[in-house]
């Protein structure tokens, strides 16, 4: 089964993917973002359903259901467009549209309205391990930096799929139930920092300003599309035993650092951020190995270690890169980790001290410093 998405906003197609594999895990999802790219890739390969947004950086997504409509009055197709009004509505009936989704969209309903259009889908195969991807280290090794991300807190994740029925919060309840969670923090701050929303050049430094600049139907689709991916949450005992110790160290830190800022008189929102993304590297490789895992291969706690040695670093700072996170909260991030020499930043002094405190083994001998140049002694 083969299902073309047609929408030039990379955040609705991911979500849009994401639903359509939720109903049918092994439909192939190609998403383009031009009438011109999915003018081409029609003509040599057919799609099973269309999902096209009606405005596009070249045309109309209307040019591409004309054309499939030429060809066949049997391919299912959604049509997605901020126009709300009869007009709009009544000019593609003529096409044979059978589904018509204004944006903004609650997910849930998409879902009904795209069950009722998919074709039935084959019942779903255990996956097959591929003897050319190696074992887990070369695996990791591999993987570009568009393949990272961050697994979802389990007890977030049941709520969001529950919340799929469409329950409309309101943004400060949004924040209270996702403050502990650092995929969705991380997730939404990339997006509210990127161009598309970020036009006054302001960076947001925590989850209630992204939430803020986001807006609540937003926030709520960008939450969704990661809680549907299969690999969001982990399933494998071992790895939740894993990123509950890094959960649990993210959460001390943030409580301490806040108490610290609030001691200084400081915004003690930023440090709060930078503290439950601080182990963020460790958090995406078992993330990446539970992927592992689903497409049939075997791990072992040996493996997991050698992997969160080598790769837990690396992979933070490919993340960050990735989704631009703003100069300030890695300095912050960085911060838990190491002071620069030169470094007279209050904050990410704040941000050290606190780290320091909670060291396996603190130097004592260097807290006091600290807690001058903090302004604490």
């Amino acid at each position: 089964m083969r299902i073309m998405i047609l929408e030039d906003d990379p955040l609705i197609a991911e979500l849009l993917e994401q639903i359509v594999l939720s109903l049918r895990p092994n439909a192939e999802v190609t998403c383009l973002d031009s009438v011109a790219a999915a003018l081409a890739d029609w003509q040599q390969r057919p799609a099973d359903l269309l999902i096209a947004d009606w405005n596009l950086p070249d045309g109309q997504g209307t040019r591409v259901l004309e054309q499939v409509r030429r060809q066949s009055r049997e391919v299912p197709l959604v049509m997605i467009s901020g126009r709300a009004d009869r007009a709009s509505v009544m000019a593609v009936r003529a096409l044979g549209i059978n589904a018509f989704i204004s944006k903004p969209f609650q997910a849930a309903r998409v879902a009904a309205s795209l069950e009722q259009l998919l074709p039935a889908g084959d019942p779903q195969r255990p996956a097959e391990p591929s003897e050319a991807e190696g074992d887990l280290l070369s695996h990791l090794a591999s993987l570009a930096a568009s393949a990272l991300d961050l697994p979802l807190n389990r007890n977030i994740r049941d709520r969001l799929l529950q919340s799929f029925k469409g329950e409309q919060l309101g943004l400060r309840e949004l924040a209270a139930d996702w403050q502990t969670d650092p995929a969705l923090s991380a997730r939404l701050l990339a997006v509210a920092n990127s161009s598309a929303y970020n036009g006054g050049g302001r960076p947001c430094l925590s989850l209630l300003e992204a939430l803020q600049r986001l807006g609540g139907a937003t926030s709520l689709n960008l939450a969704m599309a990661l809680a549907l991916r299969q690999s969001s949450s982990l399933e494998n005992a071992l790895l939740r035993r894993l990123a509950d110790v890094h959960l649990d160290a993210a959460e001390h830190l943030a409580e301490r650092s806040v108490a610290l800022a609030r001691q200084c008189n400081l915004d003690p929102a930023p440090l709060h951020c930078a503290a439950l993304l601080h182990r963020m590297g460790e958090l995406c490789v078992l993330y990446q190995a539970q992927a592992w895992e689903n497409s049939g291969h075997s791990l072992s706690e040996a493996q997991l270690m050698q992997a969160l040695g080598r790769f837990s670093s690396p992979f933070a700072i490919a993340i960050k890169a990735r989704w631009q996170l703003p100069l300030p909260l890695r300095e912050l991030i960085g911060a838990c980790y190491g002071l620069p020499n030169n470094s007279v930043k209050k904050a990410a002094v704040i941000m050290h001290l606190a780290a320091s405190e909670l060291a396996a083994a603190p130097d004592h001998a260097n807290l006091p410093r600290l807690r001058r140049l903090a302004g604490l002694a």
